[in-house]
């Protein structure tokens, strides 16, 4: 990933939080038909040094085979983004020399995909990934509220991914390039449009 020094954070905490916040990854993998990315929900753990995804899919996604197979696979993970326009920065006023850009925050991991078969593994990962989304409803639903016989068939019909990650970037592009004027422009234009959250970011990852 492309990293200008003032945007990337190799924060493990920081890195884990967007994970955990953000849990849908992009799937990566390359294979005999060449590249494959399928969106994906994982866990992470904090085991190893820089944690842990545990993940499963469907047995019938051809994904599986080049997992199976791979040495190395990348998992994408986005945290809020969004269009940033000139017209908020003081610069346009003073000199013109503006163009748009993007804002975003967005963390890669790399590691080697071990598949799972074991049914106990597959049994946990259903049930905590379920636990965990389920946890803010006011009658959250368990796995075990559903017939056994068909949780069984279901858990037939998936594979199991875990992933040690050896490598790991974050970075979060949040106008920390600009002249501080500028950065206050986009936290109130964002502001403005309802982006309350990305333009918390920006003044967090600006210290203002």
């Amino acid at each position: 990933m492309y990293q200008p020094p003032h945007f990337r954070d190799d924060s493990r905490a920081a890195q884990h939080a967007l994970i955990r916040a953000n849990p849908l990854g992009l799937l990566v993998t390359a294979g005999a038909g060449g590249l494959t990315a399928n969106p994906i929900p994982f866990l992470l753990d904090d085991d190893g040094p820089h944690g842990v995804l545990r993940a499963h899919l469907a047995r019938a996604n051809p994904q599986g085979q080049d997992l199976a197979a791979a040495e190395e696979c990348l998992i994408v993970f986005q945290g809020p983004q969004g269009y940033v326009t000139p017209s908020w920065y003081a610069s346009k006023r003073e000199h013109g020399r503006v163009v748009p850009t993007w804002n975003y925050a967005t963390v890669h991991a790399w590691g080697r995909p071990r598949m799972i078969e074991d049914t106990d593994w597959l049994g946990r990962q259903i049930a905590d990934l379920t636990a965990l989304r389920e946890a803010s409803r006011a009658e959250p639903w368990a796995v075990a509220d559903a017939p056994a016989p068909f949780v069984a068939a279901q858990v037939r019909g998936i594979i199991g991914i875990e992933i040690p990650i050896t490598r790991i970037e974050g970075k979060w592009k949040m106008s920390q390039n600009r002249p501080e004027a500028d950065r206050h422009g986009v936290i109130a234009g964002l502001r403005a449009e309802g982006e309350a959250g990305l333009a918390g970011l920006v003044a967090e990852r600006s210290g203002l």
